[in-house]
């Protein structure tokens, strides 16, 4: 149920005040008997509920009138969306230097994982009607998550995703390889690889160049993004057990070129994220880059429920009125 005018509601919390004004204003009038016997000989049933049910009944009528006022109603709604449908791949670099700690969040420093994966949650909501998968590489490429519209399943993944859970490096072709595989037998419109990474490609299993080549003859637009900072940023090193030893200072190393050749050769476009706001920033602009037109077509079909109200209230003004004027008859 609900309300088509809802703010007429708040007419309900002046009927207080208003039972209270005539409380008051009943208490001020009466008789003088000279002996409180004479009063009470004089009593009846009537004399004695009649001011309480005539006051509950104006109450009630007041109360019924408000509510009918707001125009209660009843029914159901049913939207259907019809989208032509996006499938997007994001593919994180989770190699060692995601470690490094050259990212702001929340004012103070974080790492490039970190602030990563808050920026790919923020996409992955902004985007409840695309199917979205992911991928993850260091030393060698795995699916994190298929293509899915579960998004809390896929949000789910996204927590487990670490640095460390595949042996370190930066393969880059077999990061980008992977996610157009999971792409080229999809029929959807519209089909994205959103690529990640912070450093050059040292792992040669699969060419980069190779993978931009399947990209293209699949019809995949590559989106590639460069994180990091331009300078020398702070790494944390942890011995085995895990205890934090200290801080090594790495250089930037991003293969910026290839990165851009990846992205032009099929379509897209490369981006650097040099801070946090930078990286936040470009995936807000992908987002509206490979935004579709979604047709909504809504039915509704609702039914008015104030006569249930109005009804009852009428009802109740007219018996307050009757009992004025017979029963409840006051002398002036």
């Amino acid at each position: 149920m609900k309300f088509a005018t809802p703010w007429c509601l708040t007419l309900l919390v002046l009927l207080p005040l208003w039972l209270w004004r005539e409380q008051r204003l009943a208490s001020r009038g009466g008789l003088k008997y000279s002996s409180v016997a004479s009063a009470r000989a004089a009593g009846s049933f009537w004399a004695g509920v009649g001011p309480t049910l005539l006051m509950a009944l104006r109450g009630a009528t007041l109360a019924l009138f408000v509510i009918a006022l707001a125009r209660p109603q009843v029914g159901r709604s049913e939207s259907k969306v019809r989208t032509e449908g996006i499938d997007i791949v994001l593919a994180v670099d989770i190699s060692g230097s995601m470690q490094a700690l050259d990212y702001q969040l929340d004012g103070k420093p974080a790492d490039r994982i970190t602030v990563v994966k808050k920026a790919v949650r923020d996409f992955i909501k902004d985007r409840p009607n695309d199917r979205i998968g992911m991928v993850v590489f260091a030393g060698r490429a795995y699916v994190a998550s298929p293509l899915t519209l579960d998004h809390d399943w896929l949000d789910r993944n996204l927590d487990r995703v670490r640095i460390g859970l595949i042996e370190d490096g930066t393969a880059l072709g077999s990061g980008l390889g992977t996610a157009v595989n999971r792409l080229r037998d999809t029929k959807a419109k519209s089909k994205v690889v959103i690529l990640l990474t912070d450093g050059v490609n040292n792992v040669w299993t699969v060419q980069p160049s190779d993978a931009a080549k399947a990209a293209r003859e699949f019809g995949v637009r590559v989106y590639t993004i460069g994180a990091g900072s331009n300078g020398d940023a702070p790494m944390p090193v942890y011995e085995r057990g895990g205890r934090l030893l200290g801080y090594q200072t790495i250089h930037a190393e991003l293969d910026e070129e290839l990165l851009k050749q990846i992205a032009t050769s099929t379509g897209g476009q490369y981006f650097r994220a040099a801070d946090t706001e930078a990286l936040r920033n470009i995936y807000q602009q992908i987002d509206r880059m490979e935004k579709r037109q979604i047709e909504t077509v809504k039915y509704e079909d609702w039914r008015e429920l104030f006569p249930w109200f109005l009804m009852p209230g009428l009802g109740c003004l007219l018996v307050a009125v009757g009992l004025e004027n017979t029963r409840l008859r006051r002398i002036p």
